[in-house]
């Protein structure tokens, strides 16, 4: 079998075969084709696009292509959840204990954050003490003992997506369906899990700008994971602003605590929730959506899902005290306030912006091997909806080192103020089963 014909053939807009999809994913792995061959490969896939059978073959594929984790030990139906990424997404840390709460096992490993959108595994190393590298043994103990443990993904899970995701990020072919939801499914796939909980997200914070373009990547993924014997469902949630008030890593752990303690932050409140119900039912705790969407709200108001939280820090090594006291997480040493220049209404927050705002500040990562500021992000001040007054603060910036003006315009320009209110827009557009 040579490259070359694959090539060819997929430039012709032929589908490739099980065989020829097998041969391309070893040579990756293995390194034996050449970066050329394997780049002209993926834009022959994205002008010409690959079917449901061809994508459900890349994944499985890929996902077989190193490690996979075994989670049988682990009683019980064990359910993962992916997000496709935002900003101020803090919901893994809010649905974990919820999930975990209601019997269900959530054994999930996490990756960090790279631009504008923030990563779980490093809002955790936020909390003075907590590891995310733990054993295969020792993870899967914890979610025996605990009901939830979130670590970082193991070297060798999926060298294959490794490997292409690079390739397709130098060479403008990201924006594939086919692509994006084999690289997702397979990571998925490989971890381990019984069932698949997909939070698709759509709006200026999101991969997905569109409603409809993040409806079909949705709809491919859930195909993919049920064609693969994995119960997939999609949930599509709002991100054309950021998600609660705060974005950063240390001030969402903040955040987080707030909403296990019962404060109504309604977008974090609405959409875990949401999504910790599905997960409910996916895990087989209940057969029907309204009843475990019942539990789980009594569980979060009750702060049964927080005590969750607390032994979940606990048993991988963190000071569980920050719950009591929230400002052992790290603070910033400058605080600056930035300020709107009309009276109106908050009708639009580009929630890209504010994420690279964080990301200026020291939150996040322009590149892979950036350090992290746990103290850095933005406190927002006001919501899409909110009236605003000219001089009242639409935010705080928290740095270690003074912001410089560049990044005030940032953060100032993610505002648009208009004369009227604007229409309310869903936290949840849509379920995809």
């Amino acid at each position: 079998m040579r490259m070359i014909d694959l090539i060819e053939k997929k430039r012709e807009g032929y589908p490739l075969t099980a065989e020829e999809i097998r041969f391309f994913v070893e040579g990756v792995t293995k390194e034996s084709i050449p970066d050329y061959q394997i780049s002209a490969l993926l834009m022959a896939i994205y002008f010409q696009g690959m079917n449901e059978e061809e994508t459900a073959l890349l994944t499985s594929y890929m996902a077989n292509s190193g490690e996979t984790v075994d989670l049988r030990p682990i009683p019980g139906k064990k359910v993962d959840k992916h997000s496709t990424g935002g900003v101020g997404d803090k919901i893994s840390l809010i649905v974990g204990p919820l999930v975990a709460s209601m019997g269900v096992p959530v054994a999930k490993m996490s990756g960090r954050g790279l631009g504008h959108t923030g990563g779980t595994l490093d809002k955790l190393e936020s909390i003075p003490g907590f590891r995310i590298s733990l054993s295969r043994d020792e993870f899967i103990q914890t979610v025996k003992e605990v009901g939830l443990s979130i670590v970082g993904q193991t070297g060798n899970l999926v060298p294959a997506d490794k490997k292409l995701y690079a390739l397709r990020d130098v060479t403008a072919t990201v924006e594939s369906i086919p692509l994006i939801a084999s690289s997702v499914m397979s990571k998925k796939l490989a971890s381990g899990a019984d069932a698949i909980l997909l939070d698709v997200k759509v709006g200026s914070g999101a991969f997905m700008k569109k409603e409809e373009d993040a409806r079909r990547l949705a709809e491919w993924m859930v195909k993919i994971g049920n064609r693969l014997g994995k119960k997939t469902v999609a949930v599509l949630t709002n991100m054309d602003q950021p998600l609660g008030f705060e974005v950063g890593n240390g001030n969402e752990i903040k955040e987080v605590i707030q909403v296990l303690k019962g404060e109504t932050i309604p977008d974090l409140r609405e959409i875990s929730l949401t999504l910790a119900s599905h997960m409910a039912v996916l895990g087989e705790a209940f057969t029907d959506l309204e009843q475990a969407r019942l539990s789980v709200e009594k569980s979060l108001d009750t702060g049964e899902a927080l005590e969750y939280f607390r032994r979940f820090i606990e048993a991988q090594g963190g000071d569980p005290s920050i719950i009591e006291d929230p400002e052992k997480l790290p603070t910033a040493s400058y605080h600056t306030e930035v300020f709107a220049e009309r009276n109106g209404y908050i009708t639009k927050i580009n929630a890209e912006k504010v994420g690279l705002t964080a990301m200026r500040l020291g939150a996040g990562r322009e590149k892979k091997e950036d350090q992290i500021d746990h103290a850095a992000g933005v406190t927002l001040r006001k919501k899409i909806g909110n009236p605003v007054r000219r001089g009242e603060p639409l935010g705080i910036l928290h740095s270690n080192r003074k912001p410089d003006r560049e990044t005030l315009a940032l953060f100032q320009s993610s505002f648009q103020i208009e004369e009227k209110s604007p229409e309310p827009s869903p936290f949840v557009y849509g379920v995809i089963e």
